[in-house]
């Protein structure tokens, strides 16, 4: 009895320390000017949030940027189905905070974001970094 009340502790502990699928480093869609980033996705407290790592120019060279270490998106939640909700996204190439959605396939993560009750809207696809 002992044993299984082990296993089953062991097996509880592991599931809720499972990654989500979204978390890791993904690579942002080029800005008007080819300039991209890396942001890292991870869980801040029980949500989903992302900070920017590394910023690129044009030709793919590492640069410094003063948005390193900034947040990118913050306060999303897993509705199921690869699809986050609930939180925001900001754009530094526009300085401007969108409210947001993810949606998750495979390697590849739509952001779109909108202002003005929909009025204004982006998206833009990110890629995983392998």
């Amino acid at each position: 009895m002992r044993s299984i009340l082990i296993a089953a502790a062991v097996f509880f502990a592991a599931g809720s320390a499972m990654a989500d699928p979204v978390e890791g480093l993904w690579k942002t869609k080029p800005d008007d000017n080819g300039n991209f980033g890396h942001v890292q996705i991870a869980p801040c407290g029980a949500k989903i949030c992302g900070v920017l790592v590394k910023a690129f120019d044009s030709s793919g060279v590492e640069t410094p940027s003063d948005n390193i270490g900034k947040q990118i998106v913050w306060d999303m939640s897993s509705t199921g189905d690869g699809a986050y909700s609930g939180g925001k996204v900001w754009a530094p190439d526009r300085n401007k905070t969108y409210k947001a959605k993810m949606q998750l396939s495979g390697d590849m993560l739509a952001v779109s974001g909108c202002v003005l009750g929909g009025a204004i809207c982006r998206a833009s696809d990110w890629n995983r970094v392998k």
